[in-house]
């Protein structure tokens, strides 16, 4: 399996490790501001959107009437997804912009806790309006969802504060070690083929450790079980900057559009795109990703399903 040269991507590889380079500088430096979760359990909200609600389509039946049902992850993994202090209420970034999205489109919000291997099921099956997962826009995707973006995000490798590995962004770099990774991602699908190629080559082949919970993966890469954790870049800065124990070392070789996602066809994608265009307009929602220090992953506009990652 063999990963096509998308010239997009490679012009924008150099730009996203020299901005995690000065965002992780900044971040360190204001940690007790931005990582202050019990301040992020207050909602922010945003007015309704005549021109976004205007955009839903005639007829459009929403899962539950009056409500907008988004499928968003049960993991705790900060700062796209974890429990309040009430240790019920879902909040991070994701639930954030989920909540604007229905505030803009005039409708209560309703979040639906589930697996990222239910996701696209899910959608499918017509359990959810949309899905917020940290979901990359990929070509292959696009033949089943339509997308409008709201943030642009670097999957990232972080190893422990003290290893001795001080860099991985090459195939190279990962031949012979042990690298958490979640099954079904972008993440995985690289690492996979960077073991591919360097098989070819005659180097030792990666050893992937598949861990869907997130405080599973930190255990086991803190304890040595684990050389490296490969997954998205927001997550592996946010612990870097709230406990200290990580590092970044790379990033992977693509810039990815994450989207909110819906079924394909139904119509939806441009009033969601409008309603995220009015927050991005109005403030709310450069607030959300102040606080969840996502502030380099902030997009200008949103786009309905832009050009994805090609395999």
């Amino acid at each position: 399996m063999m990963i096509k040269a998308n010239p997009l991507w490679q012009c924008s590889l150099l730009a996203a490790s020299l901005t995690s380079v000065i965002w992780l500088s900044s971040v360190t430096a204001t940690a007790a501001e931005k990582l202050d979760v019990l301040k992020n359990e207050t909602p922010i909200n945003a007015p309704a959107n005549p021109d976004a609600i205007g955009k839903i389509p005639a007829g459009f039946h929403f899962i539950e009437p009056g409500y907008l049902t988004v499928a968003t992850s049960a993991t705790n993994s900060p700062p796209l997804a974890l429990l309040a202090s009430d240790n019920k209420t879902r909040i991070g970034s994701d639930p954030d912009i989920a909540r604007l999205l229905a505030d803009s489109l005039g409708l209560k919000l309703r979040l639906v806790p589930a697996s990222w291997e239910d996701w696209p099921l899910g959608i499918a099956a017509g359990r959810y309006d949309v899905a917020m997962f940290n979901i990359a826009v990929t070509e292959e995707r696009k033949k089943k969802f339509d997308f409008a973006t709201y943030r642009s995000d670097n999957h990232a490798f972080s190893v422990k504060a003290n290893s001795p590995i001080a860099a991985i962004n090459s195939p190279k770099d990962v031949a012979g070690k042990r690298i958490i990774v979640a099954s079904g991602t972008n993440q995985e699908r690289i690492l996979l083929s960077w073991d591919q190629q360097n098989r070819e080559k005659g180097l030792a082949p990666v050893e992937p450790i598949y861990l869907t919970d997130d405080a599973s993966a930190t255990l086991s890469l803190l304890s040595g079980r684990a050389d490296a954790m490969f997954g998205p870049h927001s997550i592996a800065a946010w612990k870097v900057a709230s406990r200290g124990q990580t590092k970044l070392v790379g990033n992977g070789p693509f810039r990815a559009w994450v989207a909110v996602t819906t079924k394909k066809g139904n119509g939806l994608a441009p009033a969601l795109q409008t309603a995220l265009d009015g927050t991005i307009a109005g403030g709310q929602y450069q607030q959300v990703l102040q606080r969840w220090g996502e502030q380099d992953e902030a997009i200008a506009h949103s786009t309905v399903n832009p050009q994805g990652i090609v395999y």
